[in-house]
C-alpha cells in the first residue's frame, strides 16, 4: 500500500479554476469588468483601490461608494486518454463580491477601505469519478480587507497605497484507495497581510498611465483540521478520525501596468499587461502533526510559471445617460504540464467581455458585465500518481453593480 504522501499529493489552498490562469481572478469591479478587466489607468472613484490606488487621489466627487456582485457558472471537462471516459466538474454558481468606500479629507488626500475576494471559490467533482483520490471537492473564501490611502501630488501624478488583510478558509475532501476505501476531508482558517501600492500620471486630460503593484502573500494554515471517515477498524490506528496539519501556498505578486487615451468625445481604448509572479507556487508542503509509517509529511511539486496577460478595451459613450463597454485578452496558464492537478483546472484561455452603465441620475451608476472565457483544450498530466487526459473548461460570468459619488 501507497503510503498516505502520495495518495494526499494534490492538497491545494485556494482552487479558482477558470476564471484566469491558476486560482487568481480580478472580478472586483463591473466597469472594469466590461472593458477587458482592465483598470489600473482609470480614476473611477472608491472602485479602483484594488486596481491601483494611486488613481483613488484623482477622484471627483467628495465621496464614492460602490458594491457589485458576479455569478459565476463555471464548467470543467475531463476525457480520459484512449478510452471514452469523460468526467465533468458539478460546481455550484460562485458569488464573489467587492464593496468600496472613499472620501476626501482633502482636495489632494483621499482615503477609503475596500472589501473584496480576489481568490476563491467551489471545484466539485463527482463523488466516484477516476480522479476521486486526487480530488473531489475544495471550497475556498478568501476575503481582503484593504484601507487605502491616496495623494495628489500635482495636476498630473498621483500615489497611493493600501494594506491588505487577507482572511482565509479552506475545506477540500478526497477519497482514499484500497485497503483504506474511506474518505479524507482537512479544513482550516488563517489571516494574513499585504500590501498594495500604486501611481496614476495623467500628461494630458486624454491620456492615462497607471501602474500598480499588489504584493505576494503567503497564506499559512496552521493546526488546521483532518479527519478520516470510513477507514477500517483494523486501520484506524494509522488514520485517526482527527488531527491537525500544517500547510503553506502563495497567493502571487502582480505587476500591472495600463493606459488609456480618449480619442475622441465618445470614444475611449485602453491597454494593460498585468505581470503575474507564479513561480513562487513551487511546492506545497504538508506537515501533520501526527505522522506514521502510513501517514508522512508530503512535498508536493507544482512548478508554477510566470506569466504575462495582455488586455485590451474600448468604452463608447451612447447617450449622456448610457455607455457600453468591451474587451479581450488572453490568459496563458502558468501550470507546469508535468505537474497539471485537476482541483485547479487552469488552461491557457482566451476571453471577451462586455458591459453598461446606466446613469439615472448624475451621483448614480448602475453598472452591468458580462466575461465568458473559453479555456483551450490541452493533454496534460500529473506525473507523481501517472494521471492524465485531455481538460477544457467554459465559464460564464454576468456581474452586477452600483456605483454613488457625491
Amino acid at each position: 500500500m501507497r503510503k498516505l504522501s502520495i495518495v494526499m499529493l494534490l492538497f491545494v489552498f485556494v482552487a479558482y479554476t477558470a476564471y484566469a490562469g491558476g486560482y487568481q481572478v480580478r472580478l472586483q469591479g463591473q466597469k472594469q469588468t466590461g472593458i477587458g478587466l482592465i483598470g489600473t489607468p482609470f480614476a473611477l472613484g472608491a472602485s479602483s483601490m484594488f486596481y491601483n490606488p494611486g488613481s483613488l487621489s484623482f477622484m471627483k466627487a467628495n465621496n464614492s461608494y460602490s458594491l457589485g456582485v458576479s455569478g459565476v457558472m463555471a464548467n470543467a471537462i475531463y476525457q480520459a486518454n484512449g478510452s471514452n471516459y469523460q468526467a465533468s466538474t458539478v460546481n455550484p454558481t460562485g458569488t464573489p463580491f467587492y464593496f468600496y468606500g472613499a472620501g476626501k479629507v482633502t482636495e489632494d488626500l483621499s482615503v477609503g477601505v475596500g472589501v473584496f475576494t480576489p481568490y476563491g471559490n467551489t471545484l466539485k467533482w463527482d463523488n466516484d469519478w477516476r480522479g476521486r483520490y486526487l480530488i473531489q471537492e475544495i471550497s475556498l473564501a478568501a476575503i481582503f480587507i484593504q484601507p487605502t490611502v491616496a495623494y495628489k501630488i500635482n495636476d498630473k501624478f498621483g500615489i497611493g497605497a493600501g494594506l491588505d488583510i487577507v482572511l482565509g478558509s479552506v475545506d477540500l475532501t478526497k477519497a482514499l484507495p484500497n485497503p483504506i476505501d474511506g474518505q479524507f476531508n482537512m479544513n482550516g482558517k488563517t489571516t494574513e497581510f499585504g500590501y498594495n501600492v500604486g501611481i496614476f500620471l495623467k500628461p494630458n486630460e486624454d491620456f492615462n498611465i497607471g501602474v500598480d503593484y499588489r504584493s505576494k502573500v503567503n497564506m499559512k494554515i496552521e493546526n488546521g483540521q483532518t479527519e478520516f471517515r470510513d477507514v477500517p477498524q483494523s486501520l484506524g490506528s494509522f488514520f485517526p478520525s482527527s488531527g491537525n496539519f500544517d500547510a503553506e501556498l502563495p497567493l502571487p505578486a502582480n505587476l500591472d501596468v495600463g493606459m488609456s487615451y480618449q480619442i475622441s468625445e465618445k470614444f475611449m481604448l485602453a491597454l494593460e499587461l498585468n505581470y503575474v509572479f507564479w513561480s513562487a507556487y513551487d511546492s506545497l508542503i504538508i506537515d501533520f502533526k501526527e505522522n506514521n509509517e502510513k501517514l508522512a509529511d508530503s512535498r508536493n511539486p507544482r512548478k508554477y510559471a510566470n506569466t504575462a496577460i495582455w488586455r485590451i478595451g474600448g468604452e463608447y459613450k451612447i447617450s449622456e445617460k448610457l455607455i457600453a463597454r468591451a474587451g479581450v485578452y488572453y490568459d496563458p496558464s502558468p501550470t507546469n504540464k508535468n505537474y497539471f492537478t485537476p482541483e485547479t483546472v487552469s488552461l491557457n484561455t482566451v476571453a471577451f467581455t462586455l458591459g453598461l452603465s446606466y446613469m439615472p441620475t448624475e451621483k448614480l451608476s448602475i453598472d452591468l458585465s458580462y466575461l465568458q472565457l473559453e479555456g483551450l483544450q490541452e493533454d496534460r498530466a500529473y506525473d507523481p500518481d501517472n494521471f492524465g487526459g485531455t481538460y477544457a473548461t467554459r465559464t460564464f460570468v454576468p456581474g452586477i453593480g452600483v456605483s454613488y459619488n457625491f
